[in-house]
């Protein structure tokens, strides 16, 4: 399901995304010998790009968040909840740093990441959102794309389309299949593994202490 990482223009000057510093900005020694290392890693330095856009967008998801910390938060009843529907999971924050750890376990954590980029760039100003809809296109859609999504060709290409003139639903049919692909597929397995169950435990083990 994830494509390797491959070679792709560098987008850290774009407006309106989150990015870690370039190269240039930093104020170290042999400042010219940074720079050609950084060009000839271009893959990585996108790699660390795409991970710095997603750490500030939903900074659960990437950091994770520490067990103990999560039972200082979360009740048993809460955490039983997820198991009613996959929207009941994904509308908790703690919930949707658990799942995507669930899924990146499953080397396809990509889903929750684009589903979470959809969710960010519908509240995106219009003004940005060409430049942070080619981003998206770029790291989940395209046919080359570093964390390609599973869909279709007929939703990939209708979703190339809709991003030339972009509007704040440009990614909705994706979205819409990748989240039925997570409910039928990744959720159900979800809730049988020891991420959730475990958790689960700890809480109710917690609750009667």
């Amino acid at each position: 399901m994830r494509a390797a990482a491959i070679s792709m223009p560098r987008l850290d000057k774009m407006p309106g995304m989150f990015f870690s510093a370039s190269p240039k900005d930093l104020k170290e020694p042999n400042h010219s010998l940074l720079d050609d290392k950084t060009q000839k890693k271009r893959p990585k330095t996108f790699g660390m790009d795409v991970k710095a856009y997603l750490r500030s967008m939903v900074p659960h998801l990437e950091s994770g968040m520490k067990s103990s910390k999560s039972k200082d938060i979360l009740s048993a009843e809460e955490v039983m909840q997820w198991s009613q529907s996959l929207e009941k999971l994904l509308t908790n924050q703690t919930g949707q740093s658990v799942f995507g750890n669930f899924l990146k376990s499953e080397f396809s954590e990509e889903n929750i990441e684009f589903w979470l980029a959809c969710e960010d760039y519908k509240k995106t100003e219009s003004d940005l959102l060409s430049n942070k809809a080619q981003y998206i296109y770029k790291v989940f859609v395209h046919p080359d794309a570093v964390k390609q999504i599973n869909i279709d060709f007929r939703t990939r290409e209708s979703t190339a389309k809709k991003i030339k003139a972009p509007t704040s639903t440009s990614f909705d049919e994706a979205q819409k299949v990748i989240y039925a692909l997570m409910e039928k597929d990744s959720y159900p397995r979800f809730l049988k593994s020891n991420f959730y169950l475990n958790l689960l435990n700890d809480l109710q083990a917690n609750s009667l202490k």
